[in-house]
């Protein structure tokens, strides 16, 4: 598998899961109709969980065009790479919420709103602020990715050599950052849902505007640009603020 790929199945995964739980809250007549925003950012940490599981040995599971951008930032990425994986991510989130509306279709159908049926694919603000809204996304990717870029490996030292040792934890080693999503939903996704994400929030708005659904909301394109932008923002300080503080 290539990086391409474990970037397209990865994101795939986070959207099938993540937009699914959306679906499964919102939609009417659901087994889980209803059961609010715990029962979502919970989904969406394990649906990191499973991307990053899934991605991580071939790619590094970015899955997020703010992460990707962070990393070649803070000199941990090849930028020369950046447009094989946010091609990777972007195809994944289109193909992850495409396959959450097949799965959800008869739902899809009976409910009426379409500004509900929307919110299955992209984000919305609570309330609608272009400059604080744009902040509350870069809020958001900051602590992501200035986060990310403070992982370190788990290792063992040798204290007759001090010789360190890292060691592998498998899957479980995608756990620190579906805990830190997970943090990021509680605490910081009231304001705009927590894109934080460019590819988890366009790709699927994209496939919303192309899918046939019954009484469809706009696609809102005049708020589409700030959960592309702020995350990206976010992303590039979190980096420059790591290099800042690591004296690079």
């Amino acid at each position: 598998m290539t990086p391409f790929i474990a970037e397209i199945i990865g994101t795939f995964f986070l959207l099938l899961l993540g937009g699914g739980v959306v679906a499964n809250v919102v939609l009417d007549k659901t087994k889980s109709n209803e059961n609010g925003w715990m029962i979502i950012t919970t989904a969406w940490a394990l649906a990191v969980f499973v991307g990053v599981v899934i991605a991580g040995p071939t790619s590094g599971a970015h899955l997020n065009p703010a992460v990707s951008v962070g990393l070649a930032i803070a000199g941990k990425f090849d930028w020369a790479l950046i447009p094989t994986y946010i091609l990777g991510q972007f195809l994944g989130a289109m193909l992850g919420s495409t396959v959450v509306w097949l799965m959800y279709k008869d739902h899809f159908d009976i409910t009426s709103d379409g500004e509900t049926k929307r919110a299955v694919f992209c984000t919305a603000p609570a309330i609608r602020n272009p400059i604080s809204n744009l902040i509350s996304e870069a809020i958001g990717a900051f602590t992501l990715v200035f986060v990310i870029l403070y992982f370190t490996d788990a290792s063992i030292t040798d204290l007759a050599t001090d010789k360190e040792t890292l060691i592998g934890l498998g899957s479980l080693g995608a756990l620190p950052v579906a805990l830190l999503i997970w943090s990021i939903g509680l605490s910081l996704g009231g304001t705009t849902g927590y894109a934080i994400n460019p590819a988890r929030d366009l790709g699927p708005r994209i496939m919303h505007a192309v899918l046939p659904m019954k009484n469809k909301a706009s696609n809102d394109w005049s708020y589409a640009w700030i959960p592309i932008v702020g995350p990206i923002i976010g992303g590039a300080l979190a980096a420059e603020l790591m290099l800042a503080l690591s004296g690079a």
